[in-house]
């Protein structure tokens, strides 16, 4: 599950910095800062990321989606309703 996770927010985020080495991607650095994206591009992933996933994400969390792994391992918790 993890893995399919990490592997459909890295599709989505291709979608929002189609320009980006999303391979080189580390998981404990900024989004913002590795793929320079703007604050819009964030909340643009956020939302492909709600659509997709189905995952409501109040914008008091928006914090802990600012680096790919601080993303999955929120969206794992909600996904298994802990969240």
């Amino acid at each position: 599950m993890a893995e399919e996770l990490r592997s459909t927010v890295i599709r989505l985020l291709g979608a929002v910095a189609p320009e980006a080495d999303l391979a080189t991607i580390s998981g404990s650095v900024d989004l913002r800062d590795q793929l320079d994206i703007d604050s819009i591009d964030l909340l643009n992933l956020i939302v492909s990321v709600h659509r997709e996933l189905g995952v409501d994400i109040p914008e008091r969390d928006y914090g802990n989606l600012v680096t790919l792994d601080g993303m999955c391992a929120y969206l794992a918790a909600k996904l298994a309703g802990k969240g």
